[in-house]
């Protein structure tokens, strides 16, 4: 989808050439003497419209106006999060129309909340899968124009919503790919193409190259499936040489049967989404690809299956962790953290600035949270706070939980140095105590979006958070203003790397 941002009043959005208008209106709504004006003005008196987020008006052929449908759009107080509101629900009742080109005229006060939501709100509503589908039903909506009171105002807003949005969709369409079609060896292909199209370094390792540095842990959750794993590292240069980066560690189980510890059948097709933090972890380096910010990001991706067979490993079993620590295995479906463990303790050798996992890890955050925020557990208060203002400003929300040590009693064996389970209780914080034990060399944060990386029902699919949060949160860390400091990179169309950029070595 092609959007565009213009210097656009409500006067001037009267004569705007287009299939659908789409006014905002917020509850101090400021009318002028204009058609639009009017048409709202005389909704808004008949009580016919309701400025309330996400109520809709639709007129058709109206006075004065050249678009033929006219939607008007409730944006309670203004704010980001009900403008999103608003724009999400415009957009979605022109899903399914043949409608081509939509103006969103943004009210003159909403500033980079308005342009945020006007990009992300019709990016999301207008996504549609199509993918794995004999007869794919075709997006007809090409353009979008975004009407705000000053463009050249707000135009960094619209390349930082631009980027998002497009990460974000790339998250959520490998988070909506069939398990048999997002294998491990696919996400390597991804993140390989990614990386020759915009200028990253990118190494793929398979089996042999993972048993050679020694993560023990990860190879064993990925002995019992015919796919071979695969260790994704993924490099943007764009600060100093030698400048401490941030570590992004994203969980690649691209399916997850809960292996020996088998899951109940109910919903078991979800678990495609296991990969929902490798996921953003690729879909924040796409975003990262459109405005290159002087900042050096490193990305890390353990993928692999986790399937029952005779060569799976089993409750009862002790592991050899790249850092050295022994784990008695107690449940083969608390994979995630011992894939995760052997990466956060790799991400060391970065001497990063700071590291954040990102994974669909436990049941009891969504019991906990439930769909609405991510889980947040960090070891550094600065970080914490700096994760959570990105996720409020993104509106990609997350919610700080404890990291008390006596959540840890629990991991306690007499076999190991370290269970990989304890009791029911507390479930995503003895999660978070576990992966705590292998980040102890730098700030880390732990973000569990077990309940917000898809959603299930008849809405069912991948949303694509937080790649958001993480875009907001790595823009805020990059100097004020700072551009790339490399030159742009290649086009799709001519792939090839910088020399020595690339080493794709996956070994079955």
């Amino acid at each position: 989808m092609d959007f565009e941002l213009k210097t656009l009043d409500v006067a001037g959005a009267a004569a705007e050439k287009c299939d659908v208008l789409v006014v905002l209106v917020p509850e101090n709504f400021q009318a002028g003497k204009d058609p639009v004006s009017a048409l709202v003005s005389a909704a808004l008196a008949a009580k016919d419209l309701e400025p309330k987020a996400g109520k809709l008006l639709q007129a058709y052929r109206a006075q004065g106006i050249a678009a033929p449908r006219v939607i008007l759009a409730g944006a309670g107080d203004g704010s980001g999060k009900r403008l999103q509101s608003a724009v999400q629900a415009a957009a979605a009742s022109v899903k399914s129309s043949p409608a081509k080109r939509m103006v969103i005229l943004v009210p003159p006060a909403s500033g980079a909340d308005g342009v945020r939501a006007a990009v992300c709100g019709t990016a999301e509503s207008s996504y549609v899968y199509v993918t794995t589908k004999s007869k794919p039903e075709a997006r007809e909506l090409k353009k979008v124009v975004i009407g705000v009171a000053d463009a050249a105002a707000d135009r960094e807003a619209f390349a930082r919503a631009r980027a998002a949005a497009a990460g974000i969709e790339f998250a959520r369409e490998l988070g909506n790919l069939p398990p048999n079609y997002a294998t491990p060896t696919r996400l390597g292909e991804e993140a390989t193409k990614l990386a020759d199209a915009h200028g990253f370094g990118v190494e793929v390792l398979g089996p042999k190259e993972v048993a050679r540095i020694g993560m023990g842990s990860f190879m064993s959750v990925a002995k019992g499936s015919a796919e071979p794993l695969r260790f994704i590292i993924l490099r943007h240069d764009g600060g100093p040489k030698g400048e401490a980066p941030v570590v992004l560690v994203g969980k690649g189980i691209t399916f997850d049967t809960g292996g020996i510890s088998i899951k109940p059948s109910a919903e078991m097709d979800e678990m495609k989404f296991d990969m929902g933090g490798a996921a953003s972890v690729l879909g924040t380096f796409r975003a990262l690809a459109e405005l290159k910010p002087r900042l050096n990001v490193i990305g890390l991706i353990p993928t692999c299956e986790n399937m029952p067979d005779g060569a799976s490993y089993k409750p009862g079993d002790i592991l050899t962790s790249l850092s050295g620590q022994t784990i008695e295995v107690l449940n083969t479906d608390a994979e995630g953290r011992l894939i995760l463990c052997d990466a956060l303790t790799y991400a060391e050798r970065f001497k990063p600035r700071a590291v954040i996992d990102i994974a669909t890890l436990t049941g009891a955050c969504v019991v906990a949270l439930g769909g609405v925020r991510s889980g947040l557990f960090a070891s550094d208060e600065e970080l914490a706070q700096q994760l959570q203002q990105a996720g409020e400003a993104a509106l990609d929300p997350c919610w700080r939980l404890p990291l008390d040590d006596e959540y840890a009693e629990g991991l306690k064996t007499n076999f190991a140095d370290v269970a990989n389970v304890a009791g029911r209780a507390g479930g995503a914080v003895v999660a978070a105590k576990f992966l705590h034990r292998f980040a102890q060399n730098y700030p880390w944060a732990h973000l569990d979006i077990a309940g917000t990386a898809w959603k299930g029902g008849s809405n069912k699919g991948s949303t694509g958070r937080p790649v958001g949060l993480l875009l907001e949160y790595l823009l805020a860390q990059a100097p004020a203003g700072g551009g790339a400091r490399r030159t742009a990179a290649p086009k799709a169309a001519a792939p090839a790397p910088a020399k020595g950029r690339r080493k794709a070595r996956a070994s079955a």
